[in-house]
């Protein structure tokens, strides 16, 4: 969702200190804040009722740790919303931590955007099955919980498809350096792909490197515990004065643009012409005429590399020499794209995507390139098949490159079941689109027409009866009419 994309959580908890006025001033600074980041940000509440959360026995006692400062912070539920209004009206998403069930009830009254679980409540089920209800977006935290334990609580929320993250947390108040574990969130983000990852903080304010480096692990969310002092109220040590928030904000912020963009790599012109000034050129080492042959042996590679000349990366046996080049000459030529070297760049893509969703294939396959319209629109029509057993049953691995499509075509033979394992696939069957998820399984019926692309690219498993070959049937006659020859290419290897 939306929502957490890049969002800064200000956790004001109760460094309100049970003062509107006090709280409202915090809500104008992180307000200004907000305005001058440009930031997606959210302020955060607590809601307890505590009449009832707190047994009778104890509601007097002084001993008992937080109860006498949840007591004198406390805030009434109409106090409450005024801020919420106030944090409304500078520009902030509301957010809220609910301890109980009631004080859930009042989150909804209040119109509050984002529901936040905290760690201590991250498994308490009743809370968590009347937080599932209001069908609110949800953020987890989760200090003290082990992997399983995260299962239990992904597959609560995912079972109720409640829109959710998770944030890695170490419930410890302050949390040193050593005690952190960073590399969870590398673990979080693999275990649980489709679900935004955070950090939530409770670290010296004056670290900065945490925050940085939970970015840098893929943290799309962050939390920081803020308040303000004043000559009356001191902060505790995990809390950063508001007033001193721009560093902390200006670490993430600069860390986000060291990272750049998840699954993009941007290649600015600059840097190609630093490469270049660095990368040898080919020189003639003999007198070469038009028409020659290129060998190794005719060349010498060196720098530097001049404008538009050829360097030792291209150069590739079997060019032919486009002019006469003297002793020395620089050489200016060209690969030349060719059916074979355009089908191993395809290969490569294919296996490049392969490698990042982490699925290994062995050594005993077949890969089928499926070229409907000649291998030259390969990227715009067609798909990879890895065919991996075909006995009673077949076994295959399909790749669909970004934006491919494969037409529509039916089989008379052959039932078939894809199973998403990377990406989102787009069906459509019977003229039906259907949008296929990882994990997503799908069975396609004999004589049912189907096609399919992926804006994105998609790796998806086939598990069907025997396959036979000539047992796809196009719309398109052009297609039919094509010998398997002409619209595919086989290799027993990579």
């Amino acid at each position: 969702m939306e929502i957490f994309n890049d969002l800064f959580i200000f956790e004001m908890a109760n460094n309100h200190q049970g003062s509107v006025e006090h709280g409202r001033k915090i809500i104008q600074y992180l307000g200004d804040l907000k305005h001058q980041y440009g930031i997606n940000a959210a302020v955060k509440f607590q809601y307890r009722d505590l009449d009832t959360m707190i047994h009778p026995d104890f509601i007097s006692r002084r001993d008992v740790k937080h109860i006498p400062r949840f007591l004198d912070t406390r805030l009434m539920p109409d106090e409450f919303y005024e801020l919420v209004v106030a944090a409304r009206e500078a520009g902030l998403r509301t957010m809220c931590t609910p301890f109980d069930e009631k004080s859930v009830d009042l989150c909804m009254d209040h119109g509050i955007e984002i529901i936040k679980v905290a760690s201590c409540s991250a498994m308490d089920w009743p809370l968590l099955e009347k937080i599932a209800e209001t069908h609110r977006p949800v953020i987890i935290s989760t200090g003290g919980k082990s992997y399983s334990d995260m299962d239990k609580i992904y597959n609560f929320f995912t079972h109720r498809k409640i829109d959710f993250a998770m944030l890695h947390c170490v419930g410890i108040y302050p949390v040193k350096e050593e005690q952190v574990q960073l590399d969870c969130i590398d673990k979080m983000k693999k275990r649980y792909p489709k679900v935004p990852i955070g950090y939530s903080g409770h670290e010296d304010p004056q670290n900065y490197s945490i925050a940085q480096m939970a970015v840098a692990k893929g943290a799309v969310i962050l939390e920081r515990h803020v308040g303000l002092k004043t000559e009356e109220i001191t902060l505790n040590a995990y809390s950063t004065d508001v007033r001193e928030l721009n560093g902390w904000i200006d670490a993430v912020l600069s860390a986000r643009k060291m990272c750049g963009k998840e699954n993009e790599k941007n290649i600015p012109i600059e840097e190609i012409q630093s490469m270049r000034e660095l990368a040898r050129g080919c020189y003639a080492k003999v007198a070469i005429k038009r028409g020659e042959e290129l060998t190794r042996e005719k060349l010498f590679f060196a720098m530097p590399c001049m404008e538009h000349q050829m360097t030792s990366g291209e150069f590739e046996p079997g060019m032919i020499a486009s002019q006469d080049y003297e002793i020395n000459n620089a050489i200016y030529e060209h690969r030349k794209v060719t059916v074979a070297t355009d089908t191993r760049s395809l290969i490569h893509d294919v296996k490049g995507m392969l490698y990042e969703a982490n699925i290994a294939i062995g050594d005993k396959f077949e890969l089928e390139l499926s070229h409907h319209y000649g291998i030259e629109h390969f990227r715009h029509y067609g798909a990879t098949i890895i065919n991996i057993l075909n006995r009673e049953y077949c076994k295959k691995i399909l790749v669909v490159l970004p934006g491919q499509q494969h037409p529509v075509h039916y089989h008379k033979i052959k039932e078939e079941s894809f199973q998403v394992l990377a990406g989102t696939l787009k069906l459509t069957l019977d003229e039906k689109e259907i949008l296929v998820d990882a994990g997503e399984v799908i069975t396609i019926e004999r004589g049912k027409k189907h096609a399919f692309t992926s804006d994105r690219g998609c790796i998806f498993e086939e598990i069907s009866t025997t396959h036979v070959k000539n047992d796809s049937y196009y719309d398109d006659n052009r297609i039919n009419e094509m010998s398997l020859s002409d619209r595919k290419t086989i290799f027993e290897n990579w």
